[in-house]
């Protein structure tokens, strides 16, 4: 089974944005991942844009079964289906992460705290990227 932890983060929310992802089995790191996603961007939006890479590079290792995990409770409402997507700028995201869905014959979707050893090593990678003048 393969993992992903994804964090995205904006300082000022809407402001700089950005993302990290980390993807693994079960303990061991396979990729790590950090990018910058642009100047004026809130928090939903870099949640989003971090679970969007996420999946991109888990259909690298597996097209089988995956975990996401991440600590945004919106947006693992959201692909639940427990909360609408009402957000004009979230419903391409949330589509687009639809339609990558379909690379895996099974995915979940879990909520962590931002305490999770491997989520606070996300964090860290989008805080890096931040920080970077």
């Amino acid at each position: 089974m393969i993992y992903t932890n994804s964090d995205g983060g904006a300082r000022g929310n809407p402001g700089p944005g950005a993302i990290g992802v980390i993807v693994r089995d079960e303990e061991k790191i396979l990729t790590k991942y950090s990018a910058r996603i642009g100047k004026f961007v809130t928090n939903n939006v870099a949640e989003y844009e971090a679970l969007i890479k996420a999946l991109e590079l888990a259909c690298k290792f597996t097209q089988d079964e995956i975990t996401c995990v991440l600590d945004s409770e919106l947006v693992v409402k959201q692909l639940l289906g427990e909360y609408k997507v009402r957000n004009q700028y979230l419903l391409p995201l949330f589509l687009k992460v639809q339609k990558l869905q379909e690379n895996f014959c099974k995915i979940k979707y879990v909520h962590v705290s931002r305490e999770n050893k491997f989520q606070i090593l996300a964090d860290e990678l989008l805080n890096e990227e931040l920080d970077r003048k």
